[in-house]
């Protein structure tokens, strides 16, 4: 009999060690080892002494590497301080660590102490003990008690509650990184939005310039009317320039006013006047490149994939907690204390209690319920499969776009930079000729036209190329260093 007493709560120590989650393997990447290769694509000078392993230099890479303008870089740390969506996805950090903690709480008997008093009083006639028979009076007495025990503690025979903990353990690291995709949105958005603004610096006083050389123009035109040696139509023609530089200038200016609105927002508060662009596009670097050389390998790393890795995990321990439903379960109440009459006595000898009484259930019909929650189990799982992959889909494409980007950016603006060129000697030639008596005032008008567009246009791609260095960067996962690798360990 000593035996098997001993025997038992051995056998229920192996028993609660067993686990039902089905073991974990990460999804082969739906994507290729490589990254496109083509016209559209080249490889920058810094690719040519790639480091032997890529991978590794591009955990060194942090966002102040990237950004490295002093000016942005403390409009960033503004926005990392007082940005209100990222200490939402902060505080969901924080609830989903707390809500862990609730789920692994149940691993454990929840202890409490209790201590009670009761008095009552019934009439003589009805109590139970001897009184007086001339006694007419009730009957008062009193008890106290305090104990110290546990009620309905599972027994985790088969990992159902460790399944649950485990799940919402991966939850919570999926939360963790996704704090972390959240952070790098917002760096990537502030530094999108401050080139904006240097951009529209850069149209402003492109247009000034502009809507001056057409007034100088209007007044030599009208001086020219007045003399009889330009004619009304030349006039009116000089005006129609002059009005469509001062509607672009208006444009501009709202456009850099919405453009400082959506940067205080994504800040937080005010950004001083100090730490706003002061240099053109075409003068400043404050965006650098980021490392070639790099496989695919590194979209593995970033937060969206290893949250949607994070949830794959969650949904596959739910699996074993479906399957544990199947099998027996085992619950635990016990409690000891001490009762007495009075409460001089409440711990004198004799006066000790204790109970203890074991549950067992056996589902033997549910109707169906158990294993359509193991289904449904199962296809949340397959669900998640299917989104890990097609973030990983998602992340090579945006890293492919912004190298395609990167590729053909340089390209597009030097043979922009040509363009301006020559539509700006077409637009001296052509007034040149018009002030000869030569031409009309239409042929430099169209010039002078084609000629801002085009520096517009210039000023416009090389605010794409600096974006799509900062989409390079956020697409590859950029701030590795900030990031603090989380390990596959187990949460019990």
């Amino acid at each position: 009999m000593r035996t098997r007493l001993l025997a038992l709560p051995l056998g229920l120590s192996l028993l609660a060690g067993c686990s039902l989650i089905p073991d974990y393997l990460r999804p082969d990447a739906p994507v290729p080892a490589a990254w496109p290769d083509g016209p559209a694509y080249r490889r920058p000078p810094t690719e040519a002494a790639a480091p032997t392993d890529p991978v590794r230099a591009a955990d060194a890479i942090g966002w102040r590497d990237v950004f490295q303008d002093a000016r942005l870089q403390r409009v960033v740390e503004m926005a990392l301080a007082d940005n209100r969506d990222l200490r939402i996805a902060v505080l969901n950090v924080a609830a989903a660590e707390a809500q862990y903690r609730v789920q692994r709480a149940d691993l454990f008997p929840q202890l409490g102490a209790t201590g009670s008093y009761q008095v009552s009083r019934v009439p003589a006639a009805t109590a139970a003990t001897t009184v007086p028979i001339d006694s007419t009076a009730g009957i008062t007495s009193r008890s106290y008690g305090a104990g110290i025990g546990f009620s309905s503690y599972e027994i985790d025979l088969f990992g159902r509650v460790r399944s649950l903990s485990a799940s919402a353990f991966a939850t919570y690291l999926g939360y963790q990184e996704t704090r972390r995709s959240s952070q790098i949105s917002l760096v990537a958005q502030v530094a999108n939005a401050w080139l904006a603004l240097a951009a529209d610096q850069e149209l402003l006083a492109l247009t000034q310039q502009t809507l001056a050389n057409q007034e100088e123009s209007l007044r030599l035109t009208r001086a020219g009317f007045d003399g009889g040696t330009a004619t009304e139509l030349a006039l009116r023609q000089a005006q129609t320039s002059v009005e469509t530089a001062r509607a672009s200038l208006a444009q501009y200016t709202r456009q850099r006013a919405q453009h400082e609105n959506a940067l205080v927002l994504l800040v937080g508060r005010a950004v001083p006047p100090e730490l706003l662009p002061a240099e053109p596009l075409a003068r400043a670097a404050p965006i650098a490149e980021v490392p070639g050389g790099l496989g695919s390998e590194i979209l593995l790393r970033r937060p969206d994939v290893l949250a949607a890795e994070q949830n794959l995990i969650a949904a596959n321990a739910e699996i074993g907690a479906a399957r544990a439903a199947f099998f027996p379960s085992l619950t635990l109440t016990a409690s000891a204390g001490a009762a007495s009459r009075g409460l001089s006595q409440l711990f004198a000898a004799g006066s000790g209690t204790w109970s203890f009484a074991p549950s067992l259930n056996i589902p033997i019909f549910s109707g169906g319920s158990l294993q359509g929650s193991l289904d449904l189990a199962r296809v949340r799982s397959d669900i998640q499969v299917a989104t890990y992959e097609r973030t990983l889909q998602t992340a090579f494409q945006e890293v492919a776009d912004a190298l395609a980007a990167r590729g053909t950016y340089d390209r597009q603006i030097a043979a922009q930079q040509a363009l301006v060129a020559a539509y700006a000697d077409a637009y001296r030639l052509s007034l040149l000729r018009f002030r000869s008596g030569l031409d009309t005032y239409q042929t430099p008008l169209d010039s002078q036209r084609q000629l801002f567009t085009a520096q517009q246009d210039l000023v416009t791609l090389r605010l794409q190329r600096l974006q799509n260095l900062v989409s390079l960067y956020k697409a590859l996962g950029g701030g590795w260093n900030e990031r603090t690798v989380t390990a596959q360990r187990s949460p019990s």
